[in-house]
């Protein structure tokens, strides 16, 4: 299983990030992607329902001629509401509290615990409806780093420090161990 950050969105601070769409770049992106993911041939692409990643997901997907949907419970870390933080280091602090206090409600709307169980769930459906099948999932930097993290026991922060947008992180069944993180796609 493949599980893959979202490519670059076009940041708009007036909209909740679950609303933004991929820039021209993170679009252009997608082809470098694509070629990169078919070293892994998976049978299908399957992203969260926010744009971003149904977008990067989509795009992939036609690149490589595979099937693609969006499945419930990839979704990023619920954020709606939360203020834009213009200053990098002020997210970074948000994220660090997030990952560190996993059952507090620290940062949005979901604990940490919450959002793992929640992301947790959606890829067991998917491993179990797509038995036997290589998938690549599209979905966002948090909750791909909480599920690894847990999964490994490595810590969370520094791995969603390195996922860029795109990146991914390629995880044996069933027992999810990481066997490549590609930190970067350009």
């Amino acid at each position: 299983m493949v599980l893959v950050r979202q490519s670059l969105p076009e940041i708009d601070p007036d909209l909740d990030a679950a609303q933004w769409h991929l820039s021209e770049t993170g679009r252009l992106r997608c082809k470098t992607l694509a070629d990169r993911l078919a070293a892994y041939d998976p049978h299908g692409i399957l992203a969260s329902t926010e744009p971003k990643a149904a977008e990067t997901g989509k795009l992939v997907a036609n690149v490589l001629e595979l099937p693609f949907s969006t499945a419930a419970g990839l979704q990023e870390h619920n954020r709606t509401g939360v203020d834009w933080f213009a200053a990098r280091d002020e997210y970074e602090v948000a994220i660090a509290r997030f990952f560190e206090q996993p059952e507090s409600l620290v940062f949005g709307l979901e604990t940490a615990d919450q959002v793992y169980q929640r992301f947790a769930s959606g890829l067991a459906l998917l491993i179990e409806r797509h038995a036997g099948q290589n998938l690549a999932v599209v979905s966002h930097g948090t909750v791909i780093a909480l599920f690894v993290s847990r999964a490994t026991g490595q810590p969370p922060f520094p791995l969603w420090k390195r996922l860029a947008t795109p990146s991914f992180v390629v995880l044996s069944l069933p027992e999810f161990s990481v066997l490549e993180v590609v930190e970067t796609v350009r």
